[in-house]
């Protein structure tokens, strides 16, 4: 959560490691709150994770894939900017069933 504060006191200063940092901390954190494998969320170089209930991905290209720059991630889960807008100007690609993932964000606030 620190790492994620920094990064919202100073977006363009913060050092690579705690940018990595508030990416993952992030990711862990939609995870939690909406489990499963049937969508995978990428935020390279960060990392991902699979989220939402339904068809279960093991192995190959998932059924759902959700992929943006990690600052797009930080101001989608931040609530800075909304899905909609990051869709509509390209920051974020969504593809396959279950890839509409609006509804999901902001995934912390009063940061």
């Amino acid at each position: 959560m620190q790492a994620l504060r920094a990064w919202r006191a100073d977006p363009d200063g913060l050092p690579r490691r705690d940018l990595l940092t508030a990416v993952r901390f992030s990711l862990e954190e939609l995870g939690e709150l909406h489990p499963g494998r049937s969508v995978e969320v990428r935020v390279p170089p960060a990392g991902a994770v699979q989220i939402l209930p339904g068809t279960v991905h093991r192995r190959g290209t998932p059924p759902a894939v959700v992929e943006t720059d990690m600052g797009t991630w930080l101001e989608l889960v931040t609530g800075d900017l909304s899905w909609e807008v990051a869709e509509t100007q390209g920051r974020v690609q969504a593809s396959g069933e279950r890839a509409e993932l609006g509804p999901y964000f902001p995934v912390v606030g009063g940061i």
